[in-house]
């Protein structure tokens, strides 16, 4: 496949979506996430970058080697080339590997790439088949003019409004999580969309925008308010539907303590050697316990500050309680390491191996492949226009031919 052309020593991985073709024309978060997902699950993934490059390489600090780790952490596994639509041979480039794609991924502003002749209408006609992703920051309507910039999107999603301490000003995320989350929607509008076309034999157009996704994603709340009216307000760190459900204070620091359902405040009561709450109306089940949250939180507490969140933890597990201490990034990948999750990889091969956090999923017959480190600007030009030149001979030649073989064909 593509990806190995730069590395004839890389062992392909035959991934889930091993011989699925992308024309990727993304930048920044959101679409280079969905695609760097799809390039591990084995699709060959060509990232079209324009002559300044992803934007989110410049974005430091943090570095590694002088490279963005921004920029890193979504781009393994994919082929960059780098092309100026407004050149008439690069758009013809751009033509070409979009002529070998099943799927067609863009997050250009809305109307942006109508004067490459790439906007919804010209690419259905062109390319029948395709799977023609958008992605946006508000649609295609009133919200088009809008930057899609993940901040904005909490901002207007109500996101801000439930985050943070009550008494505080509104407060972003500590990640662009609906950037995230758009592009893991994006990945499974995609392949949908490829599952459909394998029995329709069609492609169709996918929009994707940040606002839609924040809403989505905001799940339970924004579901309170359209079934109900509800508006919900910044609680810190409680939750609205369940107590106690957030840190509390131990001897040393807070410890997570999160109660789902009565059986779990059952048996954290009694490790905690507050027998007597379970006959107290007051905390009787969730509704109570939620009437009551100031004196039921002072009641833990007093029983915690015993111990240190450690201990607690430690005895917590044993009685089966969702408890957790509260650890920095560092800690947090060590701990996954430490429960054998082994969250971090090496992608790419020898001195150019990158480590990076691994794919999300875990496939038994066809795991996710990490077989090249993210590219530099344009590395993979030659392995690319060479791998066109021969897609196009071979079409001349064999009409038919699939795309898995001129890929084999030139890895050899």
């Amino acid at each position: 496949m593509v990806s190995h052309l730069n590395n004839p020593d890389a062992t392909a991985t035959d991934g889930p979506l091993s011989g699925v073709v992308v024309a990727d024309f993304t930048r920044v978060l959101a679409g280079p996430y969905c695609t760097m997902l799809l390039a591990d699950m084995g699709a060959t993934v060509i990232k079209v970058e324009a002559p300044s490059g992803d934007d989110s390489r410049q974005w430091v600090p943090p570095a590694r080697d002088g490279v963005s780790t921004y920029y890193l952490s979504v781009n393994r596994n994919k082929n960059s080339i780098m092309l100026d639509m407004k050149n008439p041979d690069d758009l013809e480039t751009a033509y070409s590997i979009i002529d070998q794609a099943d799927v067609f991924i863009e997050n250009f502003k809305p109307g942006g790439l109508a004067q490459f002749g790439l906007d919804e209408q010209s690419v259905a006609q062109r390319w029948p088949g395709i799977v023609h992703a958008s992605i946006t920051g508000f649609g295609t309507a009133e919200g088009a003019h809008m930057p899609g910039y993940d901040l904005i999107a909490q901002a207007v999603s109500g996101m801000m409004t439930v985050t943070g301490s009550q008494d505080g000003p509104p407060q972003r995320a500590g990640v662009a999580i609906f950037d995230v989350v758009m592009g893991l929607q994006a990945t499974v509008g995609v392949l949908g969309a490829l599952h459909e076309r394998a029995q329709s034999g069609k492609g169709q157009h996918l929009e994707i925008d940040l606002l839609s996704a924040s809403l989505s994603g905001l799940v339970n709340q924004t579901t309170g308010y359209v079934a109900c009216g509800n508006v919900p307000t910044r609680m810190g760190n409680d939750h609205p539907s369940l107590f106690p459900y957030g840190p509390f204070k131990a001897a040393d620091r807070d410890i997570i303590i999160c109660c789902g359902n009565d059986a779990q405040f059952s048996r954290m009561i009694t490790r905690l050697e507050l027998p007597e709450l379970a006959s107290d109306a007051r905390f009787y089940n969730v509704k109570n316990r939620n009437a009551n949250r100031e004196p039921l939180r002072t009641l833990m507490e007093g029983a915690l500050a015993a111990k240190s969140a450690d201990e607690w933890f430690e005895l917590l597990q044993l009685d089966g309680v969702p408890a957790s201490p509260v650890l920095g990034i560092d800690e947090g990948v060590e701990f996954a390491q430490k429960l054998g999750l082994n969250p971090v990889i090496q992608a790419g091969q020898g001195a150019d191996a990158v480590p990076l956090i691994k794919h999300p999923v875990t496939f038994s017959r066809t795991p996710a492949r990490y077989d090249k480190a993210p590219p530099t600007l344009d590395q993979d030009r030659a392995d690319v226009l060479q791998w066109l030149s021969q897609a196009k001979s071979l079409a001349q030649g064999k009409e038919g031919h699939d795309l898995a073989g001129i890929a084999a064909n030139a890895a050899r």
